[in-house]
């Protein structure tokens, strides 16, 4: 269905720190750029919660009309330890651990990474451009920053001349930060370090002997600075200057900051528009973190091989628990909001089927106008889910008034109520329809346990008992089959 021609999108923009009305560059179209995973291990739950985001305002711009040319990246290549200018490249790290190529490891974690945002239904983006792809468009850019007196070369590397490019242009002016405070609290460099400034960053290293990853150019063997791939693809494939930039929270400082810095050297235009971060994730509390043991990885909460979750949980429901907060609150997840979600997507995806089977009477009691506007109005205030959600709880609520016979509603309204719910709960929040079973190592035995249940009902012509078994477990997505040999059953 098509949204209504009335509808005023506001975002609020990092950049300048406040809501502002949202009017594309080019009417009709949207450019977005979302800085995508650097592949190096399995991606992170923090992560899909900026990507789920980011797919949710995709899925809402396509959903008012634009034509959305969506560009997120996979950093294959530069990205260095700990985001720092020194130290080993995280691909290549992981390479040498595993005793692989640098490739594979980018293979085997690319792979990864999109059958993850497949379970939690993300659309792909429409280009996904990687970093060792566009080794050819970076160097040209250093060429130009060079040329223009913001970079300099010295021993094989070249650095972005951050106290030159403030001069004439605000280097932290998205981030709020000020050069001379930041040069103020930094630590003087010691003699053996190439920049001139402790703020300066790299636009292309030198390859040490031992380097892997490294590529040919007039400055020697190296490879880009993290910062300039996405300058290099995303106007590439955006142009000069494009509507939205998203990102993570954490990308802000530096990596966001030093792509405005390189795309104003090199363009003498601002990038991007509209600056959008989605904040982080806790679990239990507390900051994710390897380090402590307060980590969980997806897959881990769709099997239920965790310790610290209580059971499995589908990717639909975790993605309704994310969508339950705004993109720029911080979430915390736990066993007990995991639990809380389960319930409210079971309600309402139930009450999303149920509408079918109502039936249509002469007029129609539900505000159905005022519903619609209202869910409108929430996704318009910049993409509010939460208050978007507690709207469809409202339709929840009338489906049931509908089904118990205490309310009508014409043909014509459930018609549009339907297209409605299916595009709120299905093509912008991007749940799932029908039942999607979280599984792990027991479930096989706990079905088995039941088949046997309903056999010994059966034996005892309790079919009342055998049938509810067998509607329970078809509600979770298995089907039994009986025959000659017993019972078996399959996941649908």
């Amino acid at each position: 269905m098509s949204a209504p021609q009335n509808n005023t999108l506001k975002i609020y923009n990092s950049l300048s720190g406040k809501k502002e009305i949202f009017t594309p560059i080019t009417a009709g179209y949207v450019g977005m750029y979302v800085c995508g995973p650097t592949v190096y291990s399995q991606v992170h739950l923090g992560n899909c919660r900026t990507f789920m985001s980011f797919d949710m305002i995709f899925r809402y711009l396509k959903h008012l009309g634009f034509k959305v040319r969506y560009v997120r990246n996979i950093t294959d290549a530069g990205h260095l330890e700990n985001d720092a200018e020194e130290g080993e490249d995280k691909i290549a790290k992981k390479a040498r651990l595993e005793q692989i190529e640098p490739m594979e490891v980018v293979q085997k974690y690319t792979v990864d990474f999109h059958n993850i945002l497949t379970q939690f239904n993300l659309l792909p983006p429409s280009i996904e451009p990687t970093a060792t792809g566009h080794i050819i468009e970076q160097i040209q850019i250093i060429d130009e920053i060079i040329a223009k007196g913001y970079a300099y070369h010295v021993n094989g590397s070249v650095y972005f001349d951050v106290q030159k490019f403030n001069e004439t242009n605000d280097y932290g002016k998205l981030s709020g930060r000020k050069l001379e405070d930041m040069l103020a609290n930094t630590r003087s460099l010691t003699a053996q370090d190439e920049k001139k400034s402790p703020q300066d960053f790299a636009l292309w290293k030198k390859a040490e002997p031992q380097h892997i990853m490294r590529w040919p150019s007039k400055w020697g063997d190296g490879f880009p600075g993290w910062h300039l791939e996405c300058t290099a693809m995303s106007t590439k494939y955006l142009g000069k200057t494009f509507d939205i930039h998203g990102g993570g929270m954490d990308l802000k400082f530096p990596h966001h900051e030093c792509e405005i810095a390189q795309a104003e050297a090199t363009n003498g235009v601002s990038p991007v528009k509209y600056w959008m971060h989605a904040n982080m994730l806790t679990l239990n509390g507390k900051k994710m973190s390897k380090s402590t043991d307060n980590n969980i990885l997806p897959g881990e909460i769709f099997s239920g091989e965790n310790n610290i979750l209580s059971k499995p949980f589908t990717a639909s429901v975790l993605r309704f628990f994310m969508m339950q907060a705004h993109y720029t609150s911080i979430l915390d997840l736990s066993n007990e909001a995991l639990l809380a979600s389960e319930k409210g997507h079971a309600r309402l995806m139930e009450a999303f089927k149920q509408l079918d089977s109502v039936v249509v009477g002469n007029h129609t009691d539900f505000d159905l106008k005022s519903w619609e506007d209202k869910c409108y109005s929430a996704m318009n205030d910049d993409f509010n889910t939460p208050i978007l959600i507690a709207h469809l709880f409202e339709g929840v609520k009338e489906i049931n008034l509908l089904k118990e016979g205490n309310h009508q509603i014409s043909q014509a309204d459930k018609a549009h109520f339907t297209a409605l719910l299916k595009a709120f709960v299905l093509d912008v929040l991007g749940l799932k329809e029908g039942v999607e079973m979280a599984t792990n190592s027991q479930t096989p035995a706990l079905v088995e346990m039941l088949i046997k249940l309903r056999k010994e009902a059966r034996d005892n012509k309790d079919f009342a008992t055998s049938d509810a078994i067998r509607n329970q477990l078809l509600a979770l997505g298995i089907q039994l089959k009986d025959g000659a040999e017993g019972t078996t059953f399959s996941l649908s």
